[in-house]
């Protein structure tokens, strides 16, 4: 499927009103397969479904044997819930009215074991009472900080917190959670090498649990570019989330992960305001724009346009003069970023032998669903 030049193209594109994204069905179930292929244990697998967002994308994970999942939002763990899935770990620490909010989905959804994480004493001894005053007693997650320096805390403090959670009412520790996302070196044997020095920490704190007589804590490890790393570990759960749809970003740092792009901009030439400019309906709307112009999107089908501009509905192209696009033409593109990217879209239109069959509502791009 991968060595097909022309793999994305579909036969009823002028179905399609543009900008849209569009899901190869087929590809998404081949990159769940490569996944749980890598991992070899499927019990060992916790996707992150902050990349697809969709219960289709949700139920087609489940149909594979996968039973554990990681989300960020109150939406993604309550699509979760409603998908039947079987243990949930929500990969943020609730706080304020976000609490409540995790209350609600538990409740809602009692056959779903959901847990969350936790990184400092005053959200455990917030998190706690609200618990065990629901009748609630929620597995926690320790938030470990190996580097990334957003959230967790340091190793060397970590065992005093977990002692702590132990002591609590409403919660019980039972892992660790360690995501080593600032480690992206395009030399494989470098990003090993520094996720093997971050991973010693979480296993000496590991041993130090144990030694302080709890039970082995269940350790949630890495995202998508160490995901190669770890999936040859032991005992070990991992999390990565891109690889369902991939994107030009991970294909180009992680070329040992055989992934395949699976979902693309569709955009259409709607100007040509200049001899060797072209200008698309592919605005900042309609493509992660984080990233400097140049590295938002890779055209599959016009490799050699250049992006020099751009707006909430435009997308200006420098091309050659003399250039033979005209209004109309159609561009099939891979973002560099995929995650952000399919936030913008509220569907998917998912495509099926080069024709489209259907759409997937990408429903957790909303920050709340009914709770």
């Amino acid at each position: 499927m991968s060595a097909e030049k022309d793999w994305f193209l579909i036969n009823d594109i002028d179905k399609l009103d543009s900008p849209a994204l569009v899901v190869y069905a087929q590809r998404v179930k081949a990159n769940i397969q490569t996944a749980v292929n890598m991992v070899k244990d499927v019990r060992r697998l916790r996707p992150h479904i902050k990349t697809h967002k969709s219960p289709q994308a949700t139920q087609l994970m489940i149909d594979a044997g996968i039973t554990k999942f990681k989300c960020a939002t109150i939406a993604e763990a309550e699509i979760l819930g409603d998908c039947k899935a079987k243990d949930v770990l929500l990969a943020y620490q609730p706080i304020g009215p976000k609490l409540q909010r995790f209350i609600a989905v538990i409740k809602k959804f009692p056959s779903t074991k959901y847990s969350c994480l936790v990184d400092n004493t005053n959200a455990a001894k917030e998190m706690a009472p609200a618990f065990f005053t629901e009748g609630l007693t929620v597995p926690v997650y320790l938030d470990i900080n190996v580097g990334q320096n957003r959230t967790g805390i340091d190793p060397e403090h970590a065992s005093a917190l977990y002692s702590l959670c132990a002591s609590l009412n409403g919660i019980k520790p039972v892992g660790l959670h360690a995501y080593d996302g600032h480690i992206r070196d395009a030399d494989f044997n470098i990003r090993k090498e520094k996720c093997d020095v971050c991973f010693a920490k979480v296993e000496a704190l590991k041993k130090q649990i144990m030694q302080n007589g709890f039970e082995e804590p269940v350790i949630v490890a890495g995202g998508s570019p160490t995901f190669s790393i770890h999936c040859n570990r032991e005992n070990i759960e991992c999390s990565p989330g891109t690889f369902i749809y991939w994107d030009k970003g991970y294909r180009e740092l992680c070329p040992e992960q055989h992934f395949l792009p699976a979902a693309l901009v569709v955009t259409r030439v709607i100007s040509l305001p200049g001899q060797n400019r072209i200008c698309t309906d592919l605005g900042h709307k309609s493509i992660a724009a984080e990233n400097e112009i140049t590295r938002r999107v890779y055209f599959l089908n016009a490799p050699e346009l250049k992006a020099v501009g751009q707006s909430e509905e435009h997308l200006v192209l420098e091309t050659v003069p003399g250039h033979q696009y005209k209004t109309g033409d159609i561009f099939y593109g891979i973002p560099v970023h995929v995650c952000p990217t399919i936030a913008l879209y509220e569907r998917a239109y998912i495509i099926e032998d080069g024709n489209v069959t259907g759409e997937w509502k990408n429903s957790a791009r909303d920050r709340k669903i009914t709770i």
